[in-house]
């Protein structure tokens, strides 16, 4: 980007052309996700929702501009307001299994709210500064989420998601090393787009 088309400073925190909103999501991708939550819970982060976003959780699954058939087990942990995640890619085109061949196991996106854009506009804002689209789906046809072509220029992927008004996390296959006790639900994340 030349000097003259750099965006204007308008705080110690903001440009003028920023729409990320607030960074809500880091993401591990790896190989084995049992071994990467043991690694993490003895480093007292956790405890795990487990799931698998597959054709029976998510729908509208695209990769690289196409209609796809993957899967990924997908874990979450909740670490003040930023949810730490950990993918590992099971079968189909993916970007995660990219990743793995490509650099290994390691920090593979960040995901930001946007700023509760419109999903349209979170997409078109994207494409405008010239990053498309490469992997999407709808998490129980509710939970929209999608990957961003960032990684060449600022060195990892972009992931926006939209969570409804009133959405609710089904039940996880399994929770790591153990549910959290009685009556005590892990945060429920308002709707950030």
């Amino acid at each position: 980007m030349s000097a003259d088309r750099l965006p204007a400073v308008l705080s110690a925190t903001r440009l003028s052309n920023s729409f990320l909103g607030e960074l809500i999501e880091i993401c591990i991708v790896t190989a084995d996700h049992r071994r990467t939550m043991e690694g993490l819970v003895r480093l007292g982060i956790g405890p795990w929702r487990v799931y698998t976003f597959d054709s029976r959780t998510v729908t509208d699954r695209t990769y690289r501009g196409a209609a796809a058939d993957y899967a990924i087990k997908v874990c979450f942990a909740d670490v003040g307001n930023i949810a730490v995640e950990i993918m590992q890619p099971l079968y189909g085109p993916s970007i995660f299994q990219e990743f793995l061949d490509t650099h290994g196991e390691g920090i593979q996106h960040i995901a930001f709210d946007c700023e509760q854009r419109p999903w349209g506009e979170r997409i078109a804002d994207f494409a405008g500064r010239g990053f498309r689209m490469v992997q999407s789906g709808r998490f129980v046809d509710e939970n929209a989420f999608a990957f961003f072509d960032t990684e060449r220029d600022t060195g990892t992927t972009f992931e926006t998601y939209s969570i409804p008004p009133g959405f609710v996390w089904p039940e996880p296959e399994e929770w790591f090393p153990a549910p959290p006790p009685q009556g005590q639900a892990p945060p429920v994340r308002e709707q950030r787009g």
